[in-house]
């Protein structure tokens, strides 16, 4: 086992029980379960994890279609049917027709990889159940070719989801937990400060203000997510609005300037609009 830990990276703020809890769930050769609002760098989380620790980054990226089956390999029969019309050679060797999934991929790396199963969620209920003895033994077999494939390194595997649905017991005693947290003001500043370094801190102030704010109104369908502001602020310092746009009680007064990058949908904007004139209302 590495003794080297994942500290977080140059371009990903990582918090201490985020760090905590990587290197917990690699001590235990077990995957890391990680769930949290959308936006919160889920995802991110395994490229960082590779980059960090120098490892490679293998990814399965799961559909509301995909099959467990997939990430080991696919027996590609309609390939073979086509070449064996053609007179292609190769439909003698069926290894030719034998499409290598992303967890084959991993178990094959001579070094510790990094594996990424992305929104387990989105796929269909069994699709976790179906993993379990991969996830277990860190094997499987072919039977088309009757061998086993054994992982030459236990990955460090970071599955995500977005709680869309309920995932089985079975599957989630076999997973180490994190849950990430919305960031607060202050680590928020510093993830702010990896993308915009030197943004003054003025603007950053009121722009903080104003988006934890707009996240507190009651009603909100879509909350603003971390990618959201920083799309935000790269509107604010293109446009270079000055902090006094943001500060104070105009922000009860109109809606944030291009909040078309922080508010997503239609109904968010109409409830925000009429805060606005009960305020205005209020004030008369």
């Amino acid at each position: 086992m590495s003794e080297q830990r994942f500290t977080g990276t140059d371009r990903y703020v990582a918090t201490e029980d985020l760090t905590t809890a990587v290197n917990a769930a690699v001590t235990l050769g077990r995957p890391i379960l990680i769930k949290g609002e959308p936006g919160t760098g889920k995802t991110q989380l395994a490229e960082e994890v590779a980059r960090g620790l120098g490892r490679p980054l293998l990814q399965w990226h799961v559909k509301s279609t995909t099959k467990a089956q997939q990430g080991l390999y696919e027996y590609d029969a309609v390939a073979r049917l086509r070449d064996s019309q053609l007179g292609d050679e190769r439909v003698h060797d069926i290894v030719n027709y034998i499409v290598r999934g992303p967890m084959w991929e991993a178990f094959e790396q001579d070094v510790q990889p990094v594996l990424l199963i992305d929104e387990i969620d989105k796929a269909d209920i069994e699709f976790p159940n179906d993993l379990l003895r991969e996830l277990d033994r860190m094997e499987f077999y072919v039977y088309e070719t009757k061998q086993t494939i054994v992982a030459k390194h236990r990955p460090i595997i970071v599955i995500t989801s977005n709680n869309e649905k309920e995932l089985p017991d079975a599957f989630l005693r076999r997973c180490f937990f994190h849950y990430i947290r919305f960031p607060d003001k202050e680590t928020m500043a510093d993830i702010v400060e990896v993308h915009y370094p030197g943004l003054k801190k003025e603007l950053l102030s009121e722009a903080l203000n104003s988006f934890y704010d707009l996240r507190e109104v009651p009603g909100l369908k879509k909350k603003p997510s971390t990618s959201e502001l920083l799309d935000w602020l790269k509107l604010l310092l293109a446009e270079d609005v000055p902090p006094e746009v943001l500060a104070g009680d105009d922000r009860r007064k109109a809606l944030p300037p291009m909040h078309g990058a922080l508010l997503k949908n239609e109904q968010d904007v109409h409830l925000f609009e009429r805060l606005i004139f009960l305020n205005q209302r209020d004030a008369r």
